[in-house]
């Protein structure tokens, strides 16, 4: 099931404030931007963050899984903590490089 309208718009409202956030429909679900750097892949109504070292520890009691088929396996984010998840993108955030820009 595709990513709703709602959804999107509920978790780019929550990160809004650490800076620019956008989000961009792709093959169905969608994927969002903080301040022009992909940090979250949203796939049926959840959110999923790269497996990385930097927020190992904040995120040891999270829940896994694939956001779709043949994709490495993510941490969900859960958006009842609120501060945790701001804590786990700053930290996603400084880590992450910015996407390699496009020849034309």
């Amino acid at each position: 099931m595709p990513c709703t309208a709602d959804f999107i718009e509920f978790v780019c409202s929550a990160l809004a404030p650490l800076g620019v956030v956008r989000s961009r429909k792709m093959m169905g679900d969608y994927v969002i931007y903080l301040n022009d750097k992909c940090v979250i892949t949203a796939c049926d109504n959840m959110s999923f963050v790269k497996k990385l070292p930097c927020i190992a520890d904040l995120m040891a009691d999270a829940e896994c899984g694939c956001p779709y088929g043949g994709a490495k396996e993510a941490y969900i984010l859960d958006f009842q903590d609120r501060q945790k998840v701001l804590r786990v993108i700053e930290m996603l955030w400084e880590d992450l490089p910015f996407p390699k820009s496009r020849r034309k």
